[in-house]
């Protein structure tokens, strides 16, 4: 057997064995990590990091205490005719007082994607496969580019699943399979203790999703420092953290 004979079967045997183990490789459906029925709900603590007294040197951030609970409230279409599901979030202050009604979000589950309407920013939350590496750019569908929008630290972002089919348990709730988003760990500048500093920036972005439950774990947080030589000194930013507690 001449050695060109030899490399092109070594060549398709490699070929073979590769998409041998593709092919064996079934992934979990988005429906199977985020479940859209109408009447489902979520309920969670809320921790909403908030920046007081604007402009001051020192970090002013606030930590709110809150219970939330989203609610899949109905089923519609979106502004495209897609079949998508209204999803109302409510709000107390602990569990003694009643609920209020604070936001509403629309969730719009493709055949590959599902996409999360929030604040008028159109996210894709989750991707096809869900496989331990994979990763998509999950703002894209966000014009984090144009400045007046106020999002620019949006912009770039690759999501990417880590922990996959992997038990966790939060809030005293054992939770057989969970995926986990990681999304953003960023920090630009100098620390603002820092003598000097005249630029910091921090965005950290993770997501943990529960089969057969939906979103378990949010935390978000993102602030911007100008030191006092610019035109707007000080701190801008928020931040948001939940974490299941109840569900139906």
């Amino acid at each position: 057997m001449s050695k060109y004979l030899l490399g092109s079967c070594l060549l398709l045997l490699l070929f073979s064995s590769c998409k041998k183990v593709d092919s064996d490789f079934t992934s979990a459906s988005i429906n199977d990590y985020f479940p859209l029925q109408v009447g489902k709900y979520i309920t969670y603590n809320l921790d909403s990091t908030v920046i007081v007294n604007f402009g001051q040197g020192s970090a002013p951030f606030v930590v709110n205490h809150y219970q939330a609970r989203d609610v899949v409230d109905a089923q519609i279409t979106d502004n495209l005719g897609r079949p998508a599901f209204r999803i109302i979030r409510y709000l107390r202050t602990d569990s003694t007082q009643p609920w209020s009604p604070n936001d509403v979000f629309m969730a719009v589950p493709t055949a590959n994607t599902l996409e999360y309407v929030e604040n008028n920013l159109r996210f894709l939350k989750l991707s096809l496969p869900v496989k331990e590496g994979f990763s998509w750019p999950g703002n894209s569908y966000i014009d984090s580019y144009s400045v007046d929008l106020g999002v620019t630290y949006l912009s770039d972002w690759s999501y990417v699943y880590d922990s996959v089919d992997v038990p966790l348990t939060i809030n005293s709730l054992n939770i057989d399979s969970t995926i986990t988003v990681d999304e953003r760990d960023e920090f630009l500048g100098q620390d603002p203790s820092i003598a000097g500093t005249q630029y910091a920036e921090k965005t950290y972005s993770i997501e943990k999703y529960g089969k057969g439950i939906g979103l378990i774990y949010r935390d978000f947080l993102h602030w911007e420092y100008q030191g006092p030589q610019s035109l707007s000194p000080g701190y801008t930013g928020y931040g948001v953290r939940l974490s299941i507690i109840d569900h139906n």
